[in-house]
């Protein structure tokens, strides 16, 4: 395996790159953090200087990355460029994150954490892996897609409920060193698509690869796998075991945008009440009985939809659920876009939520809390999508009313851990 030469600018294609800075402590934007950006391998060559605004993000900057056509078929060139970034804000420990990976046509999404200098954190670095396309992982252990319902203590849950948060035990299951990481559900499924498949796949392989993601992580959930077996933890970032999460690594803004689309989703059998164990490979240096990354690659290619993709995997009998309950959340989406003209009871709660959310980031307009979707409040709504990279529409649809959730549980702390 080698590296692209990603200086060689007559050859190289862009991607693009976004960073948000906040506080590890209480999730509010840290404004003036200065981050320095280099070439992985290269720190002493800095190529680019950014400095957050009042939201804690830099501008959007355009970075050098390999051709777009290593990211389409399988390749000994890493199809990626890394990047180390160098962070520093006053009254916070700094941080260097080394190998951010940008592709080329897509926009990367950098979240760091800050630590309050007066916390004195241990740890000053944070070294992404490879991507498990390019580097060596160990093959997963093969596991029966349904776990046998007739063991004593097995399924603990009486029905499907996409947990707030997970704990992901970051090694193999017996490793006493590896730490825990308390990590939102949504977080670890775009964390885990964005470290298994490239973000430049049609998007019926991406949605169908993060179907396979997140039926799988449910499935964990759902039987208390690890819990059962006398652990402290959900799941783990070992390939042999489950699937790959990378501890402070970068997303892709349109993996970000899917999972917030269809995170409730999961799949099913019929009779079957837990969410199906799907495996999944690369499907050149590793095969097995389920799907094929690079296989649905090819078949998005060709047109397939996701549920195209998941029946020529798994069989026809396969079928997209949708879990009962959602932890968390302050209320559930209404059933329908909420936009100018819109009134009522979940307009209020929306309204709200913006303005306690203004509060850590006061670029959000306050709005007035009447139950009527004005003006106003749809600039409050533009302004939050912008910030949270989504579709500035300035209407509330389902991923921006489950995102706005997710922000005012986190910057009210109303919600309690699991």
């Amino acid at each position: 395996m080698s590296k692209f030469p990603i200086h060689a600018t007559s050859s190289t294609d862009r991607g693009t790159l976004q960073i948000n800075v906040v506080s590890s402590i209480t999730p509010i934007p840290i404004q003036d953090a200065k981050i320095t950006i280099s070439v992985t391998g290269a720190p002493e060559t800095p190529i680019e200087q950014l400095t957050t605004d009042r939201s804690g993000q830099t501008e959007t900057v355009d970075l050098a990355t390999p051709p777009l056509d290593l990211s389409l078929s399988p390749q000994d060139i890493m199809p990626y460029a890394e990047y180390d970034l160098s962070v520093t804000a006053p009254g916070y420990d700094p941080l260097v994150i080394t190998g951010t990976q940008i592709l080329p046509d897509v926009k990367a999404i950098q979240d760091i954490e800050l630590t309050p200098t007066e916390f004195k954190e241990t740890s000053s670095s944070i070294a992404i892996p490879y991507h498990t396309l390019y580097g060596e992982y160990p093959p997963k252990i093969p596991e029966a897609e349904i776990k046998p319902m007739d063991e004593t203590g097995e399924i603990v849950l009486s029905r499907v409920v996409i947990p707030e948060h997970i704990v992901v035990h970051d090694g193999s299951p017996d490793d006493p060193t590896a730490p825990n990481y308390y990590v939102t559900y949504k977080d670890y499924i775009k964390n885990v698509a964005s470290s298994e498949i490239y973000a430049t796949w049609p998007e019926s392989t991406i949605y169908a690869n993060i179907l396979a993601i997140m039926s799988f992580t449910l499935n964990r959930v759902y039987t208390e796998w690890y819990r059962n077996k006398g652990f402290d933890f959900t799941i783990t970032s070992s390939t042999a075991f489950d699937q790959k999460w990378m501890h402070g690594r970068n997303i892709f803004e349109n993996i970000d945008y899917l999972v917030d689309t269809v995170f409730a989703n999961f799949l099913s059998r019929p009779g079957i009440r837990q969410p199906i164990l799907t495996s999944y490979c690369d499907g050149k240096r590793v095969t097995c009985s389920g799907l094929s990354q690079w296989g649905s690659k090819y078949l998005g290619d060709e047109g397939y939809e996701a549920i195209d993709i998941i029946h020529y995997y798994f069989g026809n009998d396969m079928y997209i659920n949708t879990a009962e309950a959602i932890s968390g959340i302050p209320s559930s989406f209404p059933g329908y876009v909420l936009t100018i003209g819109s009134s009522g009871q979940k307009v209020r709660q929306l309204q709200e939520q913006l303005n306690r959310i203004a509060q850590n980031y006061p670029a959000i307009p306050t709005v007035t809390v009447d139950g009527i979707y004005g003006e106003r409040t749809s600039e409050a709504v533009k302004t939050f999508q912008k910030i949270f990279s989504l579709p500035a529409t300035g209407e509330t649809n389902y991923p921006t009313w489950y995102r706005i959730s997710d922000i005012y549980v986190g910057v009210s702390r109303i919600a309690e851990p699991e």
